[in-house]
């Protein structure tokens, strides 16, 4: 059994700040993260962490907003699918469909807010609980598998790693959340465009309100690319506070 000084120390292990990063691997991070959105195998099997954001913003949008979640699925292609019942139309169902797309920055966005006050296990922490939350809602095999390896390769990095590889890893997945979210909505665009994603998540937008697909995606893209520059100006602000 775990004594009292022992939860004191997990405590201020989880909560407290751990030290700042030289400003190298801030910047080596981004690069690395930047290169896995450019390039097209790296992207192709990294995307599913994408995909685990995108969905996970549709389910906790859902929820949030009263309607009842099915299910998810997470398929091998990087594609996925939540269901909810509810109200087909109406604010909770526009607002869960606007939520698929900006999720992943949104979530980069919150996770450079912690790394800003050096909240490098915290975030971890937090990365797996979510991951676990999910999980209860994952109704295919892939897509238990796709979380259960995610989760458990987060839990093994914050619990046996060495502080600079946690701060790499960290740093690094909050890059590619930030960057990774704008590529899916130029891919979507592009497919919209020759015809091939009628039912994808701007044309139901389309079909519940008065703007057309294309405002929807120009909007996806707005804010994806606002978080990306918040994110960013989070991230780089280390460059001055922990230079000596």
């Amino acid at each position: 059994m775990m004594s009292i000084d022992g939860l004191g120390e997990a405590w201020d292990t989880l909560f407290g700040a751990q030290p700042g990063p030289p400003p190298l691997l801030v910047l080596i991070t981004a690069a690395v993260a930047l290169v896995v959105v450019a390039t097209r195998l790296p992207w192709r099997i990294a995307r599913n962490a994408i995909t685990i954001a995108h969905e996970g913003g549709h389910a906790l949008v859902a929820l949030l907003t009263g309607r009842k979640l099915r299910g998810i699925r997470l398929h091998s292609d990087t594609s996925g699918l939540t269901l909810s019942a509810g109200r087909p139309t109406g604010p909770g169902m526009i607002l869960t469909l606007l939520a698929g797309y900006v999720a992943p920055p949104l979530v980069g966005l919150a996770g450079a807010w912690l790394l800003g006050g050096n909240r490098i296990t915290l975030l971890l922490w937090v990365a797996v609980a979510l991951l676990l939350a999910m999980l209860v809602m994952i109704r295919n095999a892939f897509g238990m598998v796709s979380l259960l390896v995610t989760g458990a390769l987060v839990l093994a990095v914050s619990w046996y790693a060495t502080p600079q590889v946690q701060a790499a890893f960290a740093y690094t997945g909050v890059w590619f959340l930030l960057l990774g979210g704008v590529r899916p909505v130029v891919e979507l665009q592009q497919l919209r465009s020759r015809g091939r994603m009628p039912a994808s998540d701007a044309d139901q937008l389309a079909g519940l309100t008065p703007f057309p697909a294309f405002f929807w995606v120009t909007v996806f893209a707005l804010v994806n690319l606002a978080a990306l520059v918040a994110g960013a100006l989070l991230l780089t602000s280390s460059l001055l506070t922990n230079t000596p």
